[in-house]
């Protein structure tokens, strides 16, 4: 059957044909736009996106050295124990040989002479030898500690905590272990270990060289001098090894405090709580205030029935006046107030039976230049010794009489 027998055949094949190459042209261009393979993991999680610009507060710093934060550089210490045990040997090296000395000859001479046998002897040489190491190790690891203890100390101080055995689940995080295994810190460590090969390896090499010479004489010695010569050679060594560490310790130690300081820098919004923190919440802070001035007026107006006159303006400032010859040289103010405030020193005036003169220029004066407890200024004095001396008139005093 030929195919322009069967037109509408042809055609619907036609159409399916087209539909089914639109569909994939659209699925095509769809899959080409998506991200593909590791464009769909989200690299800001490897970002440090800190804003934490700022150095570490007092208080930030003694809160983390509570937890066991602190800086130090663990290079220096073991450094520092190695250089001065190796030292130790090197000084002690007399005594260590006696000892040693004295133990192998009791087991080469002397073990004829006891009887092993017997529970008793056996233990008397086990006593002995262990008497005998310990004799040899203690000063050695009296050193170890003691200079462990100054390492530590001299970089922190004295600290005792519990909070670094403590376990962290953030450790566990496998992106945070991503991100230490390709940080700054790695590769740091990374360098100092093949600096430590390369030091080690040329000041071995620079003093086994030295001594090459003298080696070639070896072969003429007796095992006893030749094993106090490897073992002098090996100790000068190794305290070289040591000195040519120490540039490693000091950058170590550089390095660990800068990334101290980075690791326990604070953002700017931490630095206002901690501020909020320590100054108080403003809310108490008011009310502290508020107590504060309460207090004060109280304390203020227990001085009205002590004054001498109170000028009033007369209904918005009331100022109560004292005069003490024998304390002060000029009147001084005991208490003022605006408003209400005037209104209670004008009724404690009242019922204390204290003197209420109205001038209304001298109490506005008063109330805006002359503060609680302060003495009146001499441009005022005349206008208030006015005041006083009609008060003094009415009562029958003259206060200048005990003076």
């Amino acid at each position: 059957m030929k195919r322009n027998e069967h037109p509408q055949l042809n055609s619907f094949t036609s159409f399916v044909r087209g539909q089914v190459s639109s569909f994939l042209f659209f699925a095509l261009l769809r899959r080409k736009n998506e991200p593909r393979g590791l464009k769909k993991i989200n690299l800001q999680l490897f970002a440090d996106t800190s804003d934490k610009t700022e150095k570490a507060t007092p208080k930030k710093r003694a809160e983390l050295r509570k937890k066991g934060q602190v800086m130090q550089s663990r290079e220096v210490t073991s450094n520092l124990i190695l250089l001065i045990t190796f030292i130790a040997i090197r000084v002690f090296g007399s005594f260590l040989y006696q000892e040693i000395s004295s133990v192998f000859r009791v087991f080469l001479t002397g073990t004829s002479q006891y009887n092993l046998q017997e529970p008793a002897e056996a233990m008397r040489i086990f006593s002995f030898v262990v008497f005998k190491i310990l004799k040899m190790t203690a000063p050695f690891f009296i050193i170890v500690v003691l200079m462990g203890f100054l390492g530590s100390y001299v970089q922190i101080g004295f600290l005792f905590t519990t909070e670094t055995l403590k376990p962290k689940f953030s450790n566990l995080n496998p992106i945070n272990g991503i991100k230490r295994l390709f940080s700054v810190r790695s590769f740091f460590e990374l360098l100092k270990s093949i600096a430590k090969v390369i030091i080690i390896s040329w000041v071995a090499w620079s003093s086994i060289k030295s001594e090459f010479n003298d080696m070639m004489k070896l072969m003429n010695l007796e095992i006893g001098p030749l094993i106090m010569y490897i073992i002098n050679t090996s100790l000068d060594i190794a305290i070289k090894i040591c000195f040519a560490l120490l540039a490693v310790s000091i950058a170590d130690y550089f390095f660990q405090w800068r990334r101290h300081e980075k690791d326990i820098r604070m953002s700017k919004q931490e630095i206002k709580e901690e501020y909020k923190q320590l100054e108080g919440n403003p809310e108490i802070k008011s009310r502290i205030k508020q107590k504060q001035r309460e207090i004060s007026m109280r304390r203020m107006l227990q001085e009205v029935p002590k004054a001498d006159v109170v000028i009033t303006n007369p209904t918005h400032f009331a100022v109560a006046i004292k005069y003490e010859p024998e304390k002060m040289s000029a009147p001084y103010v005991v208490a003022k107030g605006a408003d209400y405030m005037a209104q209670r020193i004008k009724q404690i005036a009242m019922d204390n039976k204290v003197h209420i003169m109205e001038n209304k220029p001298l109490a506005q004066a008063l109330f805006s230049t002359v503060d609680v407890g302060k003495a009146v200024p001499p441009e005022l004095y005349k206008a208030v010794a006015e005041v006083l001396a009609f008060v003094y008139n009415l009562e029958g005093k003259n206060p200048l009489q005990n003076k």
